[in-house]
């Protein structure tokens, strides 16, 4: 006797296609519900950064003087800000783009043009988040060959808030990592078709 979860699988195979496979169309639409959910979630994880970074300030008196560290003091996390901010600008603009695709008869190179936006938004954050990390580090630990002194036990609120903007624009950059590997895959099936 077939249990009710076989029968209730069976039919959601039989429903898709004669075959039990998913039409193209079912594929199309999972493919550009993936796209979008994906680009949604890099905009949520750039725009967070940004605020997180932007409102990060702990004031501080060292020496008899106040101090108040910020991003701007920091070429690498200004980099980071601005990477942040292209991606977040880049990325909504592309959904106007990746909306037309779900037609089935779109052509091959608006799936390549997509996919090279994407790859120079992954190249982006790869790069803005690895100079924040290298800052990170050296603000963390310290660099005792060059007396560089880790500061971040006098401004621990900032540097966990640098932390937080560092690990969500990492975030976004997996979100870009696997966007590149759905348009490939894409690309590779459309090339086999």
């Amino acid at each position: 006797m077939a249990s009710p979860q076989n029968t209730s699988e069976k039919r959601f195979f039989q429903a898709n296609s004669p075959g039990g496979m998913p039409t193209a169309s079912q594929s199309q639409r999972s493919l550009i519900m993936a796209q979008i959910t994906l680009r949604f979630l890099a905009i949520a994880f750039t725009v967070t950064a940004i605020a997180v970074m932007i409102t990060a300030k702990e004031p501080v008196s060292l020496l008899g003087l106040a101090i108040t560290p910020s991003y701007k003091q920091s070429s690498a996390m200004k980099f980071l800000l601005g990477v942040n901010a292209t991606v977040f600008a880049f990325t909504a603009s592309s959904m106007l783009f990746v909306w037309p695709l779900r037609r089935s008869g779109s052509k091959p190179i608006n799936y390549f043009f997509l996919h090279l936006h994407d790859m120079v938004m992954t190249l982006l954050l790869i790069s803005g988040c690895a100079a924040a990390t290298a800052v990170g580090y050296l603000s963390q630990y310290g660099q005792p060959e060059t007396y560089w002194s880790p500061i971040c036990d006098i401004v621990k609120k900032f540097c966990h808030q640098m932390l937080i903007s560092t690990v969500l624009s990492y975030l976004a950059f997996f979100c870009y990592l696997a966007l590149n590997i759905l348009s490939v895959h894409k690309l590779m099936s459309r090339a086999t078709e």
